[in-house]
């Protein structure tokens, strides 16, 4: 008999999803069981975009969702029957009460009544677990990714990686901005870097763009510098709140009633629970300060005039097609992540191939509806996940931090055509555990 080749999953990207999933392969190895080699492409380092170094935060602000949604929560494994009390119970070892364990912090955390822990802390805790199970990192920037239609290639700077999978995470760069040449126009990178000097931000008036995590993380930070009012642009009416009640966060942990709703149902949970929306404890320190001002609208055009920056704002009201233009001296780009962050890294043959499974040209809204049960693109072969475009068809939590596990599961469950042998594109340098 002749050993089937073990399929490769190359993650570009190694954030929280990357390393759930190289979490639960090694787990399910130490089983016995066959899975994937796990491989992530990392530009910079392991768990980036929550430190400084990535440009989305300074490392110091709170942690949106709760820590004990870690890598192997909500802890339902499914992928080996009989056996997914043991794999739930090795997952265990990779919690966040174990890493406090692991690091004396346990107590503390408990006696200062669970707090969430800053986004650099965060980190730590992702760089723990990808040190435990050795995870394999190739640093460099994905630069292109093109197919032969069995397989895909992933171009670095210095080498070519091959597999057959591929899941993108990562909400893109963080260095874009309505206007990237004025320095009163702040990317959410250049923010923080700002906000890192020792001297304060001084403005009157200061427009920060966006009403979701991101934009509220910039407003935390703004309420400590010399500025006399601060406006939120976002499109919603006003700014809502993040649902965090035991039912809205029951849609994150456990979708398996999602199929059930309809697209609208779906898009108003989405709407209402995760896109655009300020958690419950950021909305409290809102309230306690009288500069934050709300605009509803999307910024369509921005100029410098004046020695201010102009937005124009579009809105509907009452199906009327209106436009207001707004001066600010200070304008910071919060609108957040692109979902489609990764499409130019595609060539031409990726793309003709992506649109045959699609059977339409590439969008974003032709791919959230293409996603199936295992976080794919249906009908494509070579696989290629996109969790961060997964929420409409599959559930909320499966874009963000909230069901991490769950994500590894569908994964790591996916079914691939049979591999054919290949040469392997291994040097014995390229895939180096996490050190």
């Amino acid at each position: 008999m002749t050993t089937r080749p073990t399929p490769t999953l190359a993650v570009v990207g190694a954030g929280p999803k990357a390393i759930a999933v190289a979490a639960k392969a090694a787990e399910l190895r130490g089983m016995g069981v066959d899975v994937p080699d796990v491989v992530a492409i990392e530009r910079s380092v392991v768990g980036a975009n929550w430190q400084a170094v990535g440009g989305w935060t300074d490392g110091q602000h709170r942690l949106g969702t709760s820590p004990e949604k870690d890598v192997g929560f909500p802890y339902r494994s499914s992928l080996v029957p009989r056996r997914n009390a043991e794999l739930d119970e090795r997952m265990m070892r990779h919690s966040w009460q174990s890493y406090l364990v692991a690091s004396a912090q346990f107590a503390d955390w408990v006696d200062r009544g669970r707090p969430a822990p800053t986004h650099l802390g965060w980190s730590r805790y992702l760089r723990w677990v990808a040190d435990n199970i050795g995870m394999s990192v190739i640093t460099g920037e994905v630069q292109r990714i093109s197919t032969d239609g069995r397989r895909w290639e992933l171009v670095t700077p210095r080498q070519i990686v091959h597999a057959d999978g591929v899941m993108i995470t990562g909400p893109g760069q963080a260095q874009r901005s309505i206007l990237p040449n004025d320095p009163r126009v702040l990317s959410i990178a250049q923010f923080w870097e700002r906000a890192a000097r020792p001297d304060l931000i001084v403005a009157e008036r200061v427009a920060v763009i966006g009403g979701g995590e991101t934009a509220a993380s910039m407003l935390n930070e703004l309420f400590r510098h010399r500025v006399s009012t601060i406006t939120v642009i976002s499109p919603q009416v006003t700014l809502f709140t993040r649902g965090e009640s035991f039912f809205e966060n029951t849609l994150f942990s456990d979708p398996t009633d999602w199929a059930s709703l309809t697209m609208a149902e779906r898009r108003d949970a989405l709407g209402r629970t995760d896109r655009g929306v300020f958690s419950a404890r950021v909305q409290d320190a809102l309230l306690a300060d009288d500069r934050i001002r709300h605009l509803r609208g999307r910024v369509a055009h921005a100029v410098a005039r004046d020695e201010r920056i102009r937005l124009t704002l579009s809105s509907n009201r009452g199906g009327e097609a209106l436009e207001t233009v707004h001066g600010f001296d200070l304008v910071i780009d919060g609108s957040g992540a692109d979902s489609m962050w990764f499409e130019p890294l595609f060539s031409q043959d990726a793309r003709d191939l992506i649109e045959l499974a699609l059977r339409a040209p590439l969008s974003g809204d032709a791919l959230q509806e293409s996603i199936g049960h295992d976080l794919s693109v249906a009908a494509l072969t070579p696989k290629l996940f996109l969790p961060g475009l997964s929420g409409l068809t599959q559930g909320p939590g499966f874009p963000n931090l909230s069901c991490l596990g769950l994500l590894s599961d569908r994964v790591l469950g996916a079914r691939y055509p049979d591999v054919a042998p290949h040469p392997s594109t291994r040097r014995t340098d390229e895939h180096q555990p996490v050190r």
